[in-house]
């Protein structure tokens, strides 16, 4: 007979010791991936809407020959810290100013991110608003990253 409960305890065991490095290499995945395509021109479905902020928040100075580019920079040295683990305290603060650019179209642009009844989000919005899933994931990593440099000088 299978001990349910052994085998419980295991897997919550193994999710404990790996849980935070799969969590942290799978947000660079993602920040890779959305990142190496803003490269290719027409390829992300993010990129007008992204460039139109970056535009409206630089009061129209950076435009989206300029945007697309650095975004794209940006999402991929993300993406490649947290895969790696490097620099993490170099990494989080800019996954956290990277998306307070991403969530500002639920403010700047909000019919095209809510319809009516208030508060429904349309497709746009839902792909904005799941980011707070990557901003809570990025606060567990810091956290646990912080909690080991603490350790170590203990």
């Amino acid at each position: 007979m299978v001990d349910l409960t052994s085998l419980e305890n295991r897997a919550y065991k193994w999710m404990a010791r790996n849980g935070i490095v799969w969590l942290r290499i799978s947000i660079g995945i993602v920040f890779f991936w959305f990142g190496i395509q803003k490269y290719f021109p027409g390829l992300s479905s993010a990129e007008e809407l992204a460039t139109r902020t970056i535009e409206t928040l630089s009061f129209g100075l950076v435009t989206k020959n300029i945007s697309m580019p650095l975004l794209a920079s940006w999402e991929v040295l993300i993406g490649l810290l947290f895969i790696t683990g490097y620099w993490m305290r170099f990494a989080i603060p800019l996954l956290f100013v990277q998306m307070l650019g991403t969530v500002m179209p639920l403010f700047l642009f909000p019919a095209e991110t809510f319809v009516p009844p208030p508060l429904v989000p349309t497709l746009v919005g839902q792909y904005i608003i799941k980011n707070i899933i990557i901003v809570t994931g990025a606060m567990v990593v810091g956290a646990h990253y912080k909690k080991l440099i603490i350790t170590k000088k203990d």
